[in-house]
């Protein structure tokens, strides 16, 4: 029996569409995170980072289970995980390998943000007993008399605004840079720091929040002193973290950002369990928009 063109094209068109729906099912069955395997306390391939504990809220909030892409948090981290198509041959895909960072700055430009979930500081992180117990701000380190500055052991990020506020303070000279990003696949920055801190190649530290926060979950004995960092004119200490989507991806950060208002209270309690030291949520912390 013969099937005119037109019969034809519609039967091509409905077997088309169910073939669309199936696909686009089973994609909507995951919930696709892109994370770094070896990232505290953000994420591990163990799945014991609190955004790993984050995404699992989510996915069962939605009835969903969550699959990872894993790649190093560097540069083309973007590139070769959100924007990447789950088939590298087809660059015109809309299928991709993940769908969601759980962690990005609010006002991040790589991608569309939702709202922000999460506000931390920079901290000043001292070990203990190794004469810096006196210290119970950060401006104290400035005021010390020359000798005793002489002796600081004082970490921080090559590029951040620990290091703008030694500079300022004076004391760069006695500052010990390290990699914001380092692509080594067996330490992380926080986990390296700990370990050096342990070791006492340095004894104070200017770390961000949640990595601070994995320094002290290290040291069960409570080996050391945080002391929130201000944002001051000129340096801000303070910052709002977001989830990312691909820019043009609104359903799915209306999505999320429901998730968030939502679950508010559930993801004060995961992060709880991390030692991070949580703001307030800025009114200024706005995602930006996608036109």
């Amino acid at each position: 029996m013969r099937v005119s063109p037109q019969i034809y094209k519609i039967l091509t068109s409905l077997c088309l569409a169910t073939v669309t729906f199936s696909i686009s099912a089973v994609a909507e069955e995951k919930f696709k995170v892109c994370a770094d395997p070896l990232n505290p306390p953000y994420s591990t391939k163990n799945k014991d980072g609190f955004e790993n504990k984050i995404a699992e809220l989510f996915a069962k909030e939605l009835g969903q289970t969550v699959e990872y892409t894993w790649f190093p948090q560097r540069i083309g981290f973007i590139r070769n995980t959100l924007n990447a198509p789950l088939n590298d041959s087809e660059v015109d895909s809309q299928e991709f390998k993940c769908d969601v960072i759980m962690g990005v700055p609010a006002d991040y430009d790589l991608t569309l943000t939702t709202k922000p979930y999460y506000q931390s500081t920079y901290v000043l992180l001292i070990a203990k007993g190794r004469g810096w117990d006196d210290i119970k701000e950060a401006a104290q380190l400035a005021r010390l008399p020359l000798q005793r500055q002489k002796t600081l052991k004082i970490a921080m990020f090559d590029r951040g605004p620990g290091t703008t506020w030694m500079q300022k303070n004076g004391l760069l000279g006695q500052g010990i840079p390290y990699q914001g990003m380092t692509g080594d696949d067996k330490n992380n920055v926080a986990m390296q720091i700990e370990k050096d801190l342990k070791a006492r190649e340095i004894d104070m530290v200017i770390l961000w929040g949640p990595m601070a926060g994995y320094v002290i979950s290290q040291s069960p004995k409570n080996d050391y002193i945080m002391i929130p960092m201000k944002s001051s004119a000129g340096i801000k200490f303070d910052f709002a973290m977001a989830m990312g989507v691909r820019n043009g991806d609104k359903a799915r950060k209306e999505t999320l950002d429901k998730l968030i208002a939502a679950n508010a209270d559930k993801i004060k309690s995961i992060m709880a369990n991390y030692n991070i030291p949580l703001l307030p949520i800025s009114k200024s912390a706005t995602p930006k928009d996608d036109d």
